[in-house]
């Protein structure tokens, strides 16, 4: 091999061996967040995911309302799942920790925001987004979406999208608060159906809506003919998560 060969075809040294056995073990690392979370939030169920934004003050109108929407979950017979940590999530596990049943949440490390909030029965904690994602959606029998910035915009595609393809059952998916989705909504109407890139009946995924009540009526109603309990084909999508 000339000095050309060589120099197109460097061998790898001892600091890429290093990096590539850090990233393979990280697979049992992974693994271990999985195992985890499929142990501990098994026996949850039915349980409600709740979302909003950590930037949301204890004394803001979302903060109460989301507080007011959880309790009425748990007491109604619902686990609720946050992401464990200020702002809507801690309002989220405070209403549950008041009721009946589990307030659980799914903390992840982050440099900032992610402070883990002290309302919780079950506290699982992540590294990486995505395994926490899956037990977001495994074990929900609905989605409740409060306001909130990218991460909540990120849940609710991430749910949106796995309804719309047929990758996990349909659950009710429920924003909460008319007002503040109205922009967005508007734009889903006269952007993305009016350019094809999504379809008029996809706005059937989801429900507006803006009280705990109406909430938890709306869960009801959607599980009322069916049960809580997923068929066997939607339990075959769920392993393929």
């Amino acid at each position: 091999m000339d000095e050309r060969t060589k120099a197109d075809h460097p061998t790898s040294g001892p600091a890429d061996e290093v990096g590539l056995n850090r990233e393979s073990w990280k697979v049992f690392q992974i693994m271990a967040e999985f195992v985890e979370g499929y142990e501990r939030l098994d026996k949850i169920k039915p349980s409600v995911s709740i979302f909003g934004s950590a930037r949301t003050p204890v004394d803001h109108p979302y903060y109460q309302l989301a507080e007011e929407i959880a309790l009425a979950l748990s007491d109604s017979g619902f686990s609720v799942v946050s992401g464990g940590g200020p702002g809507i999530m801690e309002a989220a596990n405070k209403g549950a920790f008041r009721g009946k049943l589990p307030s659980i949440g799914l903390n992840i490390m982050l440099p900032r925001e992610q402070v883990e909030n002290k309302y919780q029965d079950i506290s699982l904690h992540f590294r990486h987004f995505f395994s926490r994602k899956v037990m977001f959606v495994k074990y929900a029998s609905a989605y409740v979406v409060l306001p909130g910035g990218f991460g909540t915009l990120d849940e609710l595609a991430e749910i949106l999208t796995l309804v719309q393809s047929g990758r996990t059952q349909k659950i009710p998916i429920i924003l909460v608060n008319r007002q503040f989705w109205a922009g967005l909504l508007s734009w889903f109407e006269q952007t993305l159906v009016a350019e094809g890139t999504i379809s008029a009946e996809d706005f059937k995924l989801f429900e507006v809506l803006d009280t705990p009540q109406e909430v938890v009526d709306a869960i009801f109603q959607h599980y009322e003919q069916r049960g809580f309990e997923p068929s066997a084909e939607e339990r075959e999508r769920l392993l393929a998560l």
